[in-house]
């Protein structure tokens, strides 16, 4: 007997014999639902023998039989009460497990979010891609028509959504394309960096969505439930169903503060903050303006995150307001890295050490982040060296920046789009689906081994571009994208180490000599401006180098 646990309440398994029941209630189980007609296979013991032998064993049964294929809204509805009625835990059979898993889906519709759903069958083993459609409809069955078609569609209105769109329209401007995005608000992100470090404030991070989605893009509020590929189709929450000719999807990754106990009931207060939220950032500034003396410490969790040197930056930023106060002497300073290396790029490590040794900072790899205690001010880490058992320490502090861990959104890890370890799987060169031709990804989310950085979609957005039309005129793909990467990490106001790089690390500098030297700021904001990134980036970028006056220039001279 294979039972596969889906909830707390529900397991489901295939056929089961008589002879299986002393063992489920062995093993707790107080109810058992048939989703199997009788007679549905030559080999099979009627739900009568099942019921007698239950009836033994003190365990109730329930016939809810379901042709196969056949599972209507009633049958969920009538799978629903008899979770309801019956003592739990409860294992639903039928075949394969496939229908009983099926009726808990669309039971479960409207009451637990359809990624929740899908990861919960798909971990059991049971595939529900086929019936999406009726979860997100409530777990009713919807119809087939479709809300609205168009050329394009995108997923994801940050970086590298905004800047797809912008490339496709520069380069044929009557491309029909649709952009899918619930967010009003856009932020950008490595801004927030800048807001803990008391050089920006955070309104000047956020733009609304509307200013920024390009002039003739259709821009559809909703968020995206799940995927048909093989239909062409995203389904929206409310199972609005959008169709399209060609799919790109850059919707970013997702913060997983729930995967570090205790984070989540502390954070913003009792000295705990974090550069990775909009509304946080500003107490990581409070914290340092306060900070007089003890210990403060930065984390940064296992790869892969966005922007690997944003831990690094709030540190340093933090020390050089500490030192010009000249109270840095006083304070501990510790850097708790998972990884094993200050930096993934080993020709920035002597650079960067330079600030370590300044602002004396402690470096501690292979501490990884794992509970925090915000009421005892107290932090649990988990070292685990090379050829050495994992041990555990606790760590007190007074002030505590955190990394949080991050993985790829639930609907995506769940979609048919994903790899196994829950990214799109795409060519790394021509960023293309590769099982589905007619599907591009760019930024956060895809599973190209680059860092992922606004930089990176910065690279990858003309790249997708490019090839996507060249699909649409029936031709090869023409872009490849290199690894491109560069994270501009700020050591103290007005002096960053820019690290560019590629695939495996290799250097790979793609900005002007004005921009890195700094002395020709109206020709570095023509080269952001021609990579085709909204304003709110490009200028970003040059404030981050103190460049608060940008000049409007539309060429390079």
């Amino acid at each position: 007997m294979d039972a596969k646990k889906i909830s707390t309440r529900l397991s489901v398994s295939p056929q089961i014999t008589p002879d299986d029941v002393a063992e489920l209630k062995a093993r707790g189980f107080r109810s058992i639902i048939c989703n199997r007609p009788d007679g549905e296979g030559a080999d099979q013991p009627s739900f009568t023998e099942i019921a007698a032998v239950a009836g033994q064993h003190g365990l109730e049964a329930r016939y809810i039989p379901i042709e196969g294929g056949m599972v209507s809204d009633a049958d969920a509805t009538a799978f629903g009460d008899a979770l309801d009625e019956m003592p739990g835990p409860t294992l639903a059979y039928c075949r394969t497990g496939t229908r009983s898993a099926t009726l808990w889906s669309l039971n479960a519709a409207g009451n637990r979010p359809v990624a929740d759903i899908l990861a919960a069958t798909q971990a059991a083993g049971y595939d529900m891609s086929g019936v999406v459609r009726r979860i997100t409809n409530g777990g009713k069955t919807p119809t087939d028509s479709f809300d609205e078609q168009h050329d394009v569609v995108i997923v994801g209105g940050g970086a590298g959504g905004i800047a797809v769109a912008a490339s496709l329209k520069s380069r044929r401007p009557d491309l029909d394309i649709a952009l899918i995005e619930p967010a009003d608000v856009h932020y950008y992100q490595p801004g927030w960096t800048m807001v803990g470090g008391g050089i920006f404030e955070p309104h000047q991070t956020a733009k609304t969505m509307a200013s920024l989605i390009p002039k003739g893009v259709r821009w559809l509020r909703g968020a995206v439930a799940a995927f048909e590929p093989k239909e062409n189709a995203v389904i929206l929450d409310g199972c609005r169903v959008v169709k399209y000719q060609r799919l790109i999807v850059c919707p970013g990754l997702k913060l997983d503060w729930g995967k570090v106990d205790g984070l989540i009931e502390t954070l913003g207060k009792n000295g705990v903050t974090s550069n990775y939220r909009y509304d946080l950032a500003p107490y990581t500034w409070t914290l340092v303006q306060q900070m007089q003396r003890g210990r403060a410490i930065f984390t940064q969790p296992p790869m892969p995150i966005k922007c690997a040197g944003a831990p690094q930056k709030a540190m340093y930023l933090s020390c050089d307001a500490w030192l010009k106060r000249g109270v840095l002497k006083d304070i501990e300073v510790d850097f708790n890295n998972a990884g094993g290396v200050l930096f993934g790029v080993k020709e920035y490590v002597p650079a960067l050490m330079e600030y370590v040794e300044k602002y004396d900072a402690h470096l501690n790899f292979f501490h990884n982040l794992v509970s925090v205690d915000g009421a005892t001010r107290t932090a649990v880490f988990d070292v685990k060296e090379p050829d050495k058992d994992v041990r555990r320490i606790e760590t007190e502090f007074d002030m505590l920046h955190v990394c949080p861990p991050q993985s790829a959104p639930d609907f995506i890890r769940v979609s048919p789009l994903a790899d196994e370890a829950g990214w799109i799987d795409v060519d790394q060169a021509t960023l293309r689906h590769k099982a589905f031709d007619n599907v591009w990804s760019l930024g956060d989310v895809m599973n190209a081994p680059n860092a992922k950085t606004a930089a990176a979609a910065r690279m990858q957005a003309p790249t997708v571009a490019e090839n996507v039309i060249a699909d649409i005129d029936g031709k090869s793909a023409v872009a490849q994208y290199n690894g491109y990467g560069s994270c501009p990490l700020t050591v103290e106001r007005g002096k960053i180490v820019l690290a560019e790089f590629g695939y495996g690390g290799k250097l790979l500098p793609s900005f002007p000599k004005a921009f890195i030297d700094g002395t020709k700021p109206s020709r570095a904001a023509w080269f952001l401006k021609e990579r085709m990134l909204p304003p709110i980036y490009w200028k970003g970028m040059l404030r981050g180098r103190e460049w608060l006056a940008v000049p409007e220039r539309t060429d390079p001279n």
